[in-house]
């Protein structure tokens, strides 16, 4: 059994990766992508490199858990939106109340700048990313691709959006739509 550290208030062993993935999702956010280095993130925790990856692994690790901490209050939101929706619907919707969400969002700022900064290749090849795309839109998790397209939808929008909310669910609801329709069209 691990005792209570008197500084910390509990073990250090649990202390020690919270404070180091608190250090690096602020680096990031002041300091962009580029500036996460595990040697930059040792010497704000005031750490050694080695104790950075023994309490929480190399930087693709800690920038998808950043990520992920990051992204449950977008999630949730978006969760909320779809829960009783099916189909094309719920497509259109968790798309749209995601593009909302990443845009009042410290970490959806964070994104477009990845995405501006031509540094988008670690968002649309991330397992989390995909998986959270899978999930919300409802898709079974067998079918990476239109999990793949749908971040890229996501990520155009938010690159080049439509002049308001209303015409970008318009054209989410006319193009995305029916690739998602299991009935014919009439």
């Amino acid at each position: 059994m691990t005792r209570a550290d008197w500084l910390v208030g509990r073990s250090r062993q649990d202390a020690a990766p919270e404070r180091i993935y608190a250090v690096a999702t602020d680096l990031i956010a002041r300091e962009g992508l580029d500036a996460l280095t595990i040697d930059t993130l040792a010497a704000r925790v005031h750490c050694s490199p080695a104790t950075v990856y023994r309490h929480t692994g190399g930087k693709a690790k800690i920038r998808d858990e950043v990520l992920i901490r990051g992204a449950s209050r977008i999630i949730d939101g978006v969760r909320h939106a779809v829960e009783h929706l099916t189909g094309p619907e719920r497509i259109v919707t968790a798309i749209t109340v995601a593009l909302a969400e990443i845009r009042s969002d410290a970490l959806g700022q964070l994104m477009l700048k990845s995405i501006r900064a031509q540094e988008m290749t670690w968002l649309k090849d991330s397992p989390v990313v995909a998986g959270f795309s899978t999930e919300l839109n409802g898709l079974t998790d067998d079918d990476e691709q239109a999990a793949s397209w749908i971040i890229r939808v996501v990520l155009s929008l938010m690159y080049w959006p439509a002049e308001d909310a209303e015409a970008e669910r318009q054209i989410v609801q006319r193009f995305v739509a029916p690739a998602f329709q299991t009935e014919p069209l009439t």
